[in-house]
């Protein structure tokens, strides 16, 4: 008998064979599908990452957007940019000026008086006595037309009137002894009165050769060409050697009066009346003469009157102002920006436009307060000119408002102000100073 040496206690299982799948169609083995790979799903934790990181950096501005200004987004435990830290801005200070308001319409430089110069008498023209562009003066000789032929024709009539003179005088010696032969009854009174008339007559031939000298004169002095106004001369239409005709249609040259110059403008049927009664009051109106690109002012005059009609297809009525152009910085038929100073307001509260933010509802800015955060302000905003706004309601002398780096602001947000006119650190773009011009609305 053979004695086992294991423990009484431990039995070894039986070893089950594995299980075997069942057999496929045509007992052929079973396909076993793969197991899903673990890869997939670590796919999604990048992306996750990418999205709450532009999140968290772009939230600052989208923020707002959705917002708006009417309903600013609830102050969170850290207030500014980045890790709490200040943002930075750019501002400017309401402050008490002067503003002007303006009529303002594109207006034409019209020359006052405009002279196309035509040749009186017919003939060759010889010399042209100015250059192209001159500013000439009144009476001064432009050019010359040949005069021998119209001093033929006075030497002509001076001779006429020398010999009918002379006819004159020997009818009038005749008269007088005709008178005495009448008393004396030598002679009938029908040869002292055929004599008379014949005095008469000859008187009548001298007159007209008098005024047959008086128009060769005349042709004479047409021969010069002279300038009727003090003007600018335009480009020579007639070059010399050619006929010129006195019932020619083609000018010789234009002369148009630079000093002074008048500017045509259109005003508005609403904004005529207050306009109006002050021409009625004698009040002097400025008007000022602005580029095309309303950014240099060329030059200031006065209102000088006010055209009759409204014309009805426009609403507008047209005005003239006169400059005294000493400087030609007006030029005939320049299309200038007329700004018809109306009222001139005193001691209003100004403020730089670059503050001021509009919505679909209101009109605000960003208030910086005494612990460098900024709040929300409606304000009513009055004339505007310049660069510069009235502010009738909502801020004060001395008020720091934002102009640049407002886009990364909302209710309550710490802000970095700097020195006015410095450019904050962090931002590209540059600003002016912080207190707007002095003086109000009006354009330096």
């Amino acid at each position: 008998m053979i004695e086992s040496t294991s423990s009484p206690h431990f039995v070894q299982p039986p070893t089950a064979a594995p299980a075997r799948p069942p057999a496929g169609p045509g007992g052929n083995p079973p396909v076993i599908p793969p197991k899903r790979s673990s890869k997939l799903r670590w796919l999604w934790l990048p992306i996750l990452v990418v999205l709450a990181w532009l999140g968290y950096k772009y939230w600052p501005k989208i923020g707002p957007m959705l917002s708006g200004p009417t309903a600013p987004a609830t102050t969170s435990g850290k207030k500014g940019g980045k890790g709490g830290g200040a943002v930075p801005v750019v501002v400017t200070r309401a402050h008490r000026g002067n503003i002007g308001v303006y009529v303002v319409s594109l207006g034409s430089v019209t020359p006052i008086n405009t002279v196309t110069v035509t040749s009186v008498v017919s003939g060759q023209l010889m010399n042209v006595m100015y250059k192209e562009g001159d500013i000439v003066q009144k009476d001064q000789v432009l050019m010359e037309i040949d005069p021998r032929p119209f001093q033929v024709q006075l030497e002509n009539a001076q001779g006429q009137l020398a010999r009918d003179q002379a006819l004159l005088d020997n009818a009038r010696v005749d008269l007088t002894r005709y008178e005495t032969l009448v008393t004396q009854k030598a002679v009938p009174e029908q040869t002292l009165a055929t004599q008379r008339a014949l005095v008469e007559q000859d008187m009548g031939i001298v007159k007209s050769d008098q005024a047959m000298i008086n128009s060769a004169q005349l042709n004479l002095v047409y021969a010069k060409i002279k300038s009727p106004i003090t003007g600018r001369v335009g480009l020579r239409l007639v070059d010399p050697g050619n006929i010129v005709q006195s019932s020619a249609t083609t000018p010789l040259v234009i002369i148009t009066q630079i000093e002074p110059i008048s500017v045509l403008f259109p005003i508005s049927e609403d904004q005529l009346p207050p306009v109006y009664q002050k021409m009625r009051a004698g009040e002097s109106l400025t008007v000022e003469a602005w580029d095309a690109a309303n950014t240099k002012k060329l030059a200031s005059g006065k209102l000088a009157t006010i055209d009759n009609v409204i014309d009805q297809t426009t609403g507008t009525v047209r005005a003239r102002a006169y400059f005294d152009n000493k400087n030609f910085e007006l030029f005939p038929n320049q299309f200038v920006n007329a700004r018809l100073l109306v009222q001139e307001k005193s001691g209003v509260i100004l403020l730089s436009d670059a503050a001021i933010q509009r919505s679909t509802s209101a009109t605000y800015v960003f208030l910086v307060k005494p612990d460098s955060t900024v709040t929300f302000r409606n304000i009513t905003v009055g004339t505007s000119d310049g660069g510069q706004t009235e502010i009738t309601s909502g801020l004060e002398p001395g008020d720091e408002l934002v102009t640049t780096g407002v886009d990364k602001l909302q209710e309550g947000t710490a802000v970095n102000t700097g020195s006015a006119g410095e450019q904050p650190a962090g931002r590209g773009g540059g600003s002016g100073k912080g207190g707007a011009k002095k003086g109000g609305g009006k354009k330096q």
